[in-house]
């Protein structure tokens, strides 16, 4: 069965994949559109399923504000090459904005997401797996609720985020606070909420410390 080149566009612009799989799966699926876009997403999950063991030590982080409710997200990857890409940015983006639409609490309520093209954020993330050919997860979302709530997206590069909210208003001061989070990275708002664990480690690093200065 031929097909013509409209036809691989609308599936294309429908699913993102690329043209040699779009055109593969609608010769597979006689031209059914539905059954082609099921094609895609059973490769995506082979795909996921064969480099599961794979680390995604890059990715795109994203942080946005609507009204009192403010959220993160990192949607992971393997290499920069693919976090840098428009078409996995966008994607990351769709899924927080739709996050911060539903005002979701947790990861595996905005994994369940629906999105503007119909597809279950959890169904579009292995999709685009598919389509690149790397293991990709969604990780780290974090959330924000109140007034004076300011975020921060580190020189525009989508890798490190930051969500401050201040007991008073004051955007420039929340900004600022926000800024230098990123540029610190403490581990607790005050010494009182510094966690055991890591008072353990510190701990027993300086005695370490101390044992190999005394030699």
């Amino acid at each position: 069965m031929a097909i013509s080149i409209e036809e691989i566009k609308k599936l294309r612009a429908m699913t993102g994949a690329g043209l040699a799989d779009v055109k593969k799966a609608l010769t597979e699926a006689e031209g059914d559109f539905d059954k082609a876009k099921e094609l895609l997403r059973e490769r995506g999950l082979a795909i996921a399923a064969k480099r599961s063991d794979r680390e995604t030590s890059n990715g795109c982080v994203l942080v946005k504000v609507d009204g009192n409710f403010a959220a993160t997200i990192a949607l992971k990857c393997e290499t920069d090459f693919v976090a840098n890409g428009a078409d996995f940015i966008a994607l990351t983006q769709a899924i927080l904005d739709a996050a911060v639409a539903a005002k979701c609490k947790t990861l595996d309520e905005v994994k369940e997401l629906v999105l503007a093209d119909g597809q279950k954020v959890q169904d579009a993330v292995t999709q685009r797996s598919g389509i690149t050919g790397e293991k990709m997860e969604l990780d780290g979302y974090l959330t924000l609720e109140g007034d004076n709530v300011e975020v921060y997206d580190h020189m525009g590069k989508h890798t490190l985020c930051t969500l401050v909210q201040t007991n008073k208003t004051n955007a420039d001061a929340g900004h600022k606070v926000a800024m230098q989070v990123a540029a610190m990275k403490p581990v607790a708002l005050d010494a009182a909420s510094v966690e055991q664990k890591i008072l353990d480690e510190e701990y027993k690093t300086a005695v370490e410390k101390t044992k190999l200065e005394q030699e």
